[in-house]
């Protein structure tokens, strides 16, 4: 592979940060971040050295559930500003080298939608067949809610007509009916408006349920792929785009994940989540056991090379722990979140990882050694880099909602109004802005800012983390996961100890009959192997990356 095909292919060495920008920066001082606040802090992530840059939904909403129940799917939430300030955003990180991807919801809109507002005025009324209805009492679907603290049915009953809407989260967010090629067409006209506008990709939410939609319309003539879906929006989206992705929130096991992307033809999403891999090496870091994390990832499928995996350990969700077994579930709960509050649904956990790691800086250290190290390209969600905690007195999936603590002064530098005003009040106690901001930690260069960012630098130095062949590497001690990235003539090597108990390891770090230089990445300096292999000591929770390049050549490091 030329090092020139990364930038054709560029999602596939990203570093995504997704913000919501109602959290973000408020520039104009009434409580809420806005787009003109997030314009001047395109700098500070183009320092920390993003290349995505991923936005909640910004479209005029209630805000009933966060912005994702949307009212007008072209335009923007007045609070936040307009389309001038965003196309602002847009090109000001461009011009710094960041591309940008907006979510797209295609699974439901807000009851307050124009849509649906006509469609419940009559069964005979044009957007009716918009959304999806039936006129037979629904059966028992308590066990299909997405939110079960709010809601006992996916099913309401419209007293108007008589008829029951089909909603998979809030009742006051109606499910679309995709069987409608009408409301695909919308969906069709909403990409090319914001591909128009600058955008360089979507963030597809929800996509599992697209399916559970089409199947509950009722008829079975009107039943349609989502696959069919999908391709259409993929196909739609190259012609007017050849350079944008999408990016698929699909939180189904590795096989229906297989399909989303494509299967071999590659032609539905370029990337997704890898909720398995995250589950995973949450419950390594319970067990100091790699052997969860390793399991996951050996059985990753293989997709078409342009597409890619998705890293993480947070997002602006609950920490989804559905896919491991209910064994494996309370170890983790019983690691990172034993109280009942920190817990969420049964399934997840609403706290972030500092605050799961006890505080311990050597294990937050490590988590995001992990993440950056591993196959794939790394999502982090705003704050992370500074090690932001979470709100527990907030409702829910809010509790790591938070406003962005920029400074130690009021409110974290994040609004001039008064709090009562905030659109959510900032951490409070240990994790407050007092204890945890950006100013402070970029002054410090021990600090986790400054760590993560070294961590961003090096995995973008190594176009093998995202384009590579991912292999584990034998050793001897249970603790610890030693695993390498080959591409072409190149490999970074990495070592993880996840016991609390220092190691040595005696680490292979070459294969091939060429002569190699081995690099030291976060020190930069040489290493001699002896025939082949390292001594490598690792403290408690330690680590160490390597690059493995041609005797003499000019890669860098």
């Amino acid at each position: 592979m030329r090092i020139t095909d990364t930038s054709d292919v560029w999602w596939k060495s990203a570093v995504v940060y997704c913000l919501d920008i109602e959290t973000y920066y408020d520039k104009d001082g009434d409580g809420i971040g806005d787009l003109a606040g997030l314009a001047e802090r395109i700098d500070y992530l183009a320092e920390l050295g993003v290349s995505c840059l991923w936005l909640m939904p910004f479209y005029p909403s209630p805000d009933r559930d966060d912005g994702y129940d949307i009212t007008d799917f072209y335009g923007v939430d007045p609070r936040l500003g307009n389309h001038g300030q965003l196309v602002e955003v847009i090109r000001t990180a461009h011009d710094r080298g960041i591309n940008v991807i907006a979510d797209l919801v295609i699974n439901h809109t807000s009851d307050r939608h124009p849509w649906f507002k006509a469609a419940r005025r009559s069964v005979d009324n044009p957007f009716r067949d918009y959304y999806v209805w039936r006129d037979t009492t629904p059966p028992d679907t308590s066990k299909q809610v997405v939110f079960p603290d709010k809601e006992d049915s996916i099913w309401e009953l419209d007293d108007k007509t008589g008829q029951w809407y089909l909603h998979h989260f809030y009742k006051h967010q109606p499910d679309l009916n995709l069987a409608n090629p009408a409301v695909v067409e919308e969906i069709l006209r909403t990409v090319g408006f914001w591909l128009e506008l600058g955008f360089d990709g979507f963030r597809v939410d929800g996509i599992p349920f697209l399916e559970q939609t089409l199947k509950n319309v009722g008829d079975p003539e009107a039943l349609v792929d989502p696959h069919d879906v999908m391709r259409e929006i993929r196909g739609f989206l190259n012609r007017r785009a050849g350079h944008a992705m999408m990016l698929g929130e699909v939180n189904l096991p590795h096989e229906q994940q297989l399909d989303f992307f494509g299967g071999g033809a590659g032609d539905e999403l370029q990337m997704q989540f890898d909720f398995i891999a995250m589950q995973a090496t949450y419950l390594s870091l319970a067990r100091e056991d790699p052997a969860p994390l390793v399991k996951a990832l050996q059985e990753r499928p293989a997709t078409h090379p342009t597409c890619q995996w998705a890293t993480f350990l947070r997002n602006h969700d609950e920490l989804t722990l559905d896919k491991l077994s209910d064994e494996e579930r309370q170890e983790v709960f019983a690691a990172f979140g034993p109280e009942p509050e920190m817990q969420l649904f049964g399934r997840g956990l609403k706290r972030r990882v500092p605050t799961m790691m006890g505080g311990d800086p050597r294990r937050i250290r490590l988590a995001y050694s992990l993440l950056f190290s591993l196959p794939g390209t790394p999502t982090l969600y705003y704050g992370e880099e500074i090690g932001m905690g979470e709100d527990l007195a907030a409702e829910g999936r809010m509790a790591v909602r938070t406003p962005m603590q920029w400074t130690s002064g009021a409110n974290g530098g994040f609004s001039a109004a008064p709090p009562r005003k905030l659109v959510q009040r900032v951490v409070p106690d240990g994790y407050g802005p007092a204890h945890v901001n950006v100013a402070d930690q970029r002054r410090d260069p021990d600090s986790l800012w400054n760590f993560v960012r070294t961590l961003i630098g090096s995995y973008r130095m190594c176009p093998e983390l995202g384009w590579g062949r991912f292999s584990v590497v034998d050793q001897p001690h249970a603790a610890v996961l030693a695993h390498r990235c080959d591409l072409d003539d190149v490999a970074t090597v990495v070592v993880h100890n996840l016991g609390s108990d220092p190691v040595v390891v005696d680490l292979p770090v070459d294969g091939s009959d060429e002569a190699h230089d081995l690099v030291d990445l976060f020190s930069l300096e040489e290493v001699v192997p002896v025939d082949g292999r390292v001594e490598v000591s690792l403290d408690g929770y330690g680590f160490r990356w390597f690059r493995l390049r041609p005797e003499g050549g000019m890669h860098l490091p």
